[in-house]
């Protein structure tokens, strides 16, 4: 039986009869692709790799207006990149610098902007992945641990190059899949129409959820990879990284230039209005393969990090509670028959879990109303659990686009379906979910009033709305003045921007209740603002 079994296998890997299989129309055998392109790169004698230049990172989620196909913000440069990628022991060590004081202190680039979050305070930014860990250190200063859903993007991460790909096709569970097709390349958007190139596609699953695609040219060449990862805003969001010039650095071939779009590149935003933007990219031209050094160990603080989900509630007035316990608050405030929140950031568990205080403090009353201060990424994650519980979702006109199209939908969510998308409202569809603001709105049961308000035009985003309740003297406002940390000089054009609007809609304002952070008087935004002015 043994030597049988021998012979099988041997077959096998020979190629003879038991390894010819029939593939459907359209499909081909990926084992010759991958070979060749084995072959082509070297990728049998690179173990590892260490690569540096100077590259860009843009904050996905913060555009200024969502409703239009244009890049993320770039935030600065990313100066002396350096990354260190180790298959072998599943590991990436990434160092750069980028100015302070402009960006949260966790974020990378691409995904992983998080407001509420401390602010990047040195220039020098390390990222660690080590497996299922990853984690980030600010200059010199202690390993924040990533989130366990945002770190699996950063392990995926890993292999989303070209020899990362070719390992990771061998993996178990992979099951690599081939076609091919025609493409166009850039359909003579840029200038120069290029006669169609005959494609093939090699498509593997890791992690046994994420599809991801190689797209590989006429010289057996990766170009492009593809993979669909989630975000709780807009649920299956596109991730695709280029690559090209591909230079021979003794057996091995490595890209210098490195581009990565975030979200559907949908020119003609059939599919989505917030479309086609780039992420991060740059020239890395010098590569050092087989340059591993020694894997970092996941840190102790890392490994034990708490993800548990805690809601604290503070009241700051008769019936008006501070929701936190996270980087983002939310504010409710209870009427005779109902209850009206301000905002709904961060993701459904977080939105479950603070809805369920909200029960306990007013049984029996429906959440009527949440106010979307405005439409960046973190602040909307959980807009849809709201609207699943009926709900309507307060927003200036200039959003309601946006939101109705990409955000509050029954779109089928495949990486992780929430509860809106695997149990639709019927609201949903008949469209009664959301009112639109233009200059003012009042939330009253004529007893109680809560007082709706464009803040007018700021460089941080547009359609933003604050709220205020004239009778506690509360003004609420997300993302204008935060008090998590120190003022700084980065926030000046949001301070004004509120201050204006206080001042021109004549409120009387006592309290100042930000989404991050905790209330504070009103005359200690005023001496912040007279600091970072002088």
């Amino acid at each position: 039986m043994k030597k049988r079994l021998v012979g099988v296998v041997l077959l096998v890997l020979a190629g003879g009869p038991l390894a010819a299989q029939e593939f459907p129309p359209g499909y081909v055998d990926p084992a010759p692709l991958l070979a060749a392109v084995a072959e082509e790169v070297g990728e049998a004698d690179l173990r590892c790799i260490a690569f540096s230049g100077n590259g860009f990172a843009a904050a996905v989620g913060q555009t200024f207006d969502n409703s239009y196909n244009i890049d993320w913000p770039r935030i600065d440069a990313l100066a002396n990149y350096t990354r260190v990628i180790d298959w072998e022991n599943e590991t990436s060590v990434e160092t750069f610098d980028r100015q302070p004081g402009l960006a949260p202190a966790s974020w990378k680039y691409g995904l992983g902007w998080q407001s509420g979050t401390p602010t990047q305070a040195r220039t020098r930014q390390t990222h660690v992945t080590n497996g299922a860990h990853s984690w980030h250190m600010d200059g010199d200063g202690p390993p924040v641990a990533v989130h366990p859903e945002l770190a699996e993007v950063y392990r995926l991460d890993l292999w989303l190059n070209p020899h990362g790909f070719l390992k990771a096709a061998r993996l178990p569970g992979a099951n690599p899949v081939a076609f091919w097709r025609w493409e166009q390349i850039e359909k003579g958007r840029d200038g120069n129409v290029v006669a169609p190139e005959k494609m093939h596609v090699v498509a593997i699953t890791m992690f046994g959820k994420y599809r991801v695609d190689a797209t590989i040219n006429s010289g057996n060449q990766i170009q492009r990879i593809k993979t669909t990862v989630n975000i709780p805003a807009l649920g299956d969001f596109n991730i695709e990284h280029e690559s090209t010039n591909q230079i021979p650095i003794g057996s091995v071939k490595w890209p210098t230039e490195w581009h990565s779009h975030h979200g559907w590149d949908d020119n003609w935003q059939f599919y989505r209005q917030s479309t086609g933007h780039n992420a991060y990219g740059g020239t890395f031209a010098d590569i050092r393969p087989n340059e591993c050094g020694d894997p970092v160990p996941v840190p102790e603080s890392v490994a034990a990090a708490d993800w548990s989900i805690e809601v604290t509630v503070d009241e700051i007035a008769d019936g008006v509670y501070r929701l936190g316990g996270g980087p983002a608050n939310s504010y409710m405030v209870e009427f005779d028959s109902f209850v009206a929140v301000f905002e709904a950031p961060g993701d459904e568990e977080r939105s479950l879990a603070v809805i369920e205080r909200i029960t306990e403090l007013a049984p029996g009353k429906p959440i009527r109303w949440v106010i979307v201060s405005h439409p960046h990424f973190d602040h909307i994650g959980g807009l849809r659990t709201y609207l699943h519980i009926g709900s309507t979702i307060v927003t200036h006109i200039l959003n309601l686009d946006f939101l109705n199209h990409d955000v509050l939908t029954y779109e089928p969510r495949t990486i992780k379906p929430d509860i809106v998308s695997k149990w639709p409202p019927t609201e949903l569809a008949e469209g009664y979910n959301y009112e639109a603001v233009q200059e003012n709105y009042v939330i009253t049961d004529n007893s109680r009033i809560l007082r709706v308000y464009y803040v007018q035009p700021l460089r941080h985003v547009a359609g933003m709305l604050m709220a205020y309740l004239p009778s506690e003297r509360i003004a609420f406002q997300a993302a204008l003045f935060d008090t998590h940390e120190p003022p700084r000089p980065a926030q000046l054009p949001s301070m004004r921007a509120l201050h204006t609007q206080v001042e021109r809609m004549g409120l009387d304002v006592e309290t100042l209740a930000p989404v991050h952070g905790e209330p504070v008087p009103w005359s200690e935004f005023l001496a912040a603002l007279e600091q970072l002015e002088q």
